[in-house]
Formats: structure tokens, C-alpha cells, sequence
């Protein structure tokens, strides 16, 4: 929506000089939500109105019983008190998120997450003459119900921070997932009514609030211009964790403003997962919908002192956790659940033709044929992305889908949609038709020439467990590169493994009583 993002642009451009590119949003998105329930506790009124002589009799009984609105909203914190404040407004706006945190529990760490008369070195971050410019240009459109759809936040982050990386060639510190490949993973997963569905890295709380407007789009019913779910069918129960405050704080708001029923924690996932049934047992999920940082380090003592008994299938190499996340969202899944996750090609297929042992590839092994106390046959299908979709690197990524139930076992579907794109500045993108198509060959469970292959584990395997759809589903001509950031992982894999063999050899030696004299 052209004017929704010129809007937001205009907002940024006002305090642009103070701040640094990633820290517009900690102070656009707050009052942006800000605006919102101001805007929505004011439509709500004015319904109560309509059942009373005036909208003062409907002021009072608000003011008496705030169960009468969704967020009750303080006069002084509403927008109409908020527009016409010039002098003190930092401390003025700062009151005010805070006093809708008093009011409304449920907003209580997230509203009021940000200071807007903080200061640094004796300055303050952003003067009130700047604060004021912010004002007016969001006070330039409502954001009631019939004024904007319920993703009017999602957007706005998705927007800022797009605008973030184009300008400074990274992601601006996060990592985004572009807003089609979560909608493809929505499409791969087809949330069903009242499942559980789980992020364990939920950033914004993105993939989540794809996964609930799927399910409005194909259980909804139209009313006053938005898709609502009927009374007859359960609404998705959503959960994730972030690590991020500032970011924990985004997703929270991002799910009251779509009305969803989300459980969102703070906290490091890997070393303190929040969504537990006991000190050993971890809560399990329906779906579960990720996209984690992609070959992040993470030391192996991390996996080897894990209480919850998460990796089973084998200890990743220090320099990437891919199989690490893997293994943790797979440990969060109930008998017959599923799971997509966006990650770096390598993680299908580093290792595989390797002489010797390799960690990633030898999990790979057991997802694929497990062994005597362990289930395989667990991957239903590898999508292989386009290039230059994402912000921080121009790597295509993939998505993993596995399942404990698989419909076709003894089976792969892999999808080389490479080519499924439009090509954009500065980023490429998948159109509708583009998610259309590889979703229907996921469901149709089709081998399409050029773009989808079904291939049997046995064939896998064969492969020394290769799970990259290139190497199975050809697009066309073209040189099969390394990419950089795969090659770096290998790398440090290698000399992680040099290092542990040098170890065990200076032990050895030390126990022939030669290491003293070897090292000198």
C-alpha cells in the first residue's frame, strides 16, 4: 500500500538525524500501536454509543467498567490528548505507553518498553520538536477497525525494516523474513482450527501471524471489510520466544493488534526454552514455523549438558546450529505434528561426499533412516528458494519441511523453485503465482520436469544424504558453485576437527611419554 509506506517514511525522515537507521522502529512502532488502540477504543465506544442517548453515557460506563472495551484507553494517553501537546512531550508520551501498561496488564512490558525523553551523554536521544513532527505526521491517518486491516503493524515492521537493510546492505542487525516466503510456509503447512502452532525464534512474530491469517483465509467470513473467524471454528493458539527485548516486545504487540491468541516469552531459547511441561520435558506443538539464524555459533558443551534430551540425533559442529534448531523444534512436536524452517542450502547438503565422518551429514542420516532406538523417515520435503530474497545475504535458503506422519513414506518431494521469482531492486521476490505453484506441488505431491522431483530415501541415501533439490531437480544450465558463506562453514567444521584430532593425538603421545618432548 503506496501510502501506507510513504506515511511511514515520512514518519522515519523526522527522526532520521538522531538516530540510527535500526532505532527508527523502537520509536515508530510504539506510538504506531499507540495510535491503534487509540483509534479502536474509539471506534469501540462509539458502538456502545449507538445502545445509549449519547456517546458521554458511553464515555462513563467505559470509564466504570473497562471489560466494556478490548483495551481501555486513558484520556490523557489517547491521541486526540496526545496531538495537541507541544511543550515536555518525551516525558509526556512516556507517561502516557505507561499508563496504558497500568491499565492493561496484558501490555505491561511491551507498550512502555521504550523511553522517549531518554538521554545520552547529557542529550537527549530525540528533542521534543522532533517527537512533535513524529506526531503529526501518524496523527495524518486513523488506524480504527474500518480504516486499515488488522496487519497494519506486521506491515509497518516489515516495511521499516526492508527499508533499513536496502539502505545499509544488511538487515539492519535482524533477521527478516520476506513476508512471501512466511506466507509459502503457511501455504506448505495449512493450519488446521485450534492447533498449536510454535516459534521458537519468533523475531516480530512474523510466521506466526501468517499461519492465522491462513487460517482466516480459508475459515473466515466476511465482516465490515475483514476477514473474522465464526464462532463455530477455534482460532489458532499461538506461541513463540525471543531473545531480543526490543523485538519480544514488537511480536507481543503485533499479536494483540491481530487479535490472536498468542503466548509470546522472553528468553534464550537454546539454553532456556520457556514452553516446557517439566525440568526434562519439553511442551509439545502442533506445527512449528521458524526461520533461525542460519549458521550461528553455538559450543558444543550447549548440546552435550542439555537436560531435555533435544539432540539425539547427533551433535552439530560448533560453527553452524541449522541441525541444533532442527533437533530443538523437532523435540517441540506432538506424534503426527509438522514443521517448516527456513535455512541456509548448506544445512542440506554439507558434508554429504566427504570422505570420513561429518556431524551435519550423519544427522542428516538419522532424520532420514534413523537406527534401532531412534525413528527415521522424518523429512517430507526440501523447497529450494531463489536467490537474493533475503536482506542479509544473497544466499537462496530453503525450506525444510519434516513430519512424524508422513502420508508418503519412503519418499522426498524436493522443489528447485530457483526460478520461481520476479526480479526486483534491490530484491528478488515470489509473486501469488509463484507460492501457488510450489505449494500445489506440495500438496499434490508432484514430480514436475525443471522444477519438483520425488525421490525414494533409498535414492538419498545413495547420495550419501544430499537433500538439495539442485541435486536432484536440474533448473538448467548453470555452474555449481560453492557459495562463499557455505565454504566458510565447511572450513571452520574442518579445523574444529583438526583441532579435537590434535588433541586426542597429543593425549596419546602424552600417555607414551613422548608429548613434552614432541611439542618442544
Amino acid at each position: 500500500m503506496p501510502t501506507l509506506e510513504g506515511w511511514l517514511w515520512d514518519a522515519a525522515c523526522q527522526i532520521r538525524g538522531p538516530l540510527d537507521a535500526p532505532k527508527f522502529k523502537d520509536y515508530i512502532l510504539p506510538l504506531v500501536f499507540l495510535k491503534r488502540l487509540s483509534d479502536v477504543f474509539d471506534d469501540e465506544v462509539e458502538r456502545l454509543a449507538a445502545d445509549f442517548p449519547s456517546r458521554q453515557v458511553a464515555d462513563q460506563l467505559v470509564s466504570h467498567d473497562h471489560r466494556l472495551v478490548r483495551f481501555y484507553v486513558p484520556e490523557a494517553a489517547r491521541w486526540t490528548s496526545v496531538a495537541t501537546k507541544t511543550t515536555g512531550l518525551g516525558e509526556y508520551l512516556t507517561d502516557a505507553v505507561r499508563a496504558v501498561a497500568r491499565e492493561n496488564s496484558p501490555l505491561q512490558g511491551v507498550i512502555d518498553a521504550v523511553d522517549f525523553n531518554a538521554t545520552t551523554a547529557g542529550q537527549r536521544i530525540v528533542d521534543d520538536a522532533r517527537l512533535a513532527l513524529l506526531v503529526q505526521v501518524l496523527g495524518q491517518h486513523r488506524l480504527g477497525l474500518n480504516d486499515v486491516e488488522p496487519d497494519i503493524l506486521g506491515r509497518a515492521y516489515e516495511y521499516l525494516l526492508r527499508k533499513f537493510a536496502e539502505g545499509q546492505g544488511q538487515s539492519a542487525g535482524e533477521f527478516y523474513t520476506p513476508r512471501e516466503v512466511a506466507v509459502l510456509m503457511a501455504r506448505l503447512l495449512e493450519p488446521e482450527p485450534g492447533s498449536e502452532v510454535y516459534d521458537p525464534c519468533c523475531g516480530s512474530g512474523g510466521l506466526l501471524i501468517k499461519c492465522h491469517l491462513r487460517l482466516l483465509e480459508t475459515n473466515g467470513e466476511q465482516h465490515n471489510s475483514h476477514l473474522t473467524l465464526p464462532s463455530h471454528v477455534a482460532p489458532l493458539r499461538l506461541y513463540g520466544q525471543e531473545i531480543n527485548p526490543s523485538t519480544f516486545a514488537i511480536s507481543r504487540m503485533n499479536s494483540f493488534v491481530h487479535f490472536m491468541d498468542a503466548e509470546i516469552a522472553l528468553g534464550d531459547t537454546m539454553h532456556r526454552p520457556a514452553f516446557t511441561e517439566s525440568d526434562s520435558r519439553l511442551r509439545r506443538f502442533d506445527l512449528v514455523a521458524a526461520n533461525p539464524m542460519w549458521n550461528q555459533d553455538f559450543p558444543a558443551s550447549g548440546y552435550e549438558n542439555d537436560s531435555y534430551e533435544r539432540f539425539r540425533f547427533g551433535i552439530p559442529p560448533s560453527s553452524s546450529a541449522d541441525w541444533g534448531w532442527i533437533q530443538h523444534m523437532f523435540s517441540s512436536l506432538r506424534d503426527g505434528g509438522r514443521m517448516a524452517v527456513v535455512l541456509d542450502t548448506g544445512a542440506a547438503s554439507r558434508g554429504s561426499g566427504n570422505q570420513g565422518s561429518n556431524r551435519e551429514r550423519d544427522i542428516r542420516r538419522m532424520f532420514i533412516e534413523g537406527d534401532l532406538l531412534t525413528k527415521g523417515d522424518l523429512v517430507e520435503a526440501v523447497v529450494q528458494l531463489p536467490e537474493n530474497l533475503f536482506y542479509n545475504t544473497s544466499a537462496p535458503g530453503i525450506i525444510l519441511v519434516v513430519n512424524t506422519a508422513k502420508p508418503h513414506p519412503g519418499e522426498v518431494l524436493l522443489i528447485n523453485a530457483s526460478k520461481l521469482f520476479t526480479k526486483g531492486r534491490p530484491k528478488n521476490y515470489l509473486t501469488d503465482k509463484d507460492i501457488e505453484h510450489a505449494a500445489r506441488l506440495y500438496h499434490d505431491w508432484q514430480a514436475e520436469e525443471g522444477v519438483s522431483a520425488v525421490i525414494a530415501t533409498a535414492e538419498i541415501a545413495r547420495n550419501d544424504f544430499n537433500l538439495s533439490p539442485s541435486r536432484y531437480v536440474s533448473s538448467g544450465p548453470g555452474e555449481d558453485v560453492l557459495p562463499l558463506d557455505e565454504a566458510v562453514v565447511l572450513l571452520r567444521e574442518a579445523e574444529e576437527e583438526r583441532e579435537a584430532a590434535d588433541r586426542e593425538l597429543w593425549a596419546v603421545l602424552e600417555k607414551l611419554g613422548l608429548g613434552s618432548q614432541q611439542r618442544a
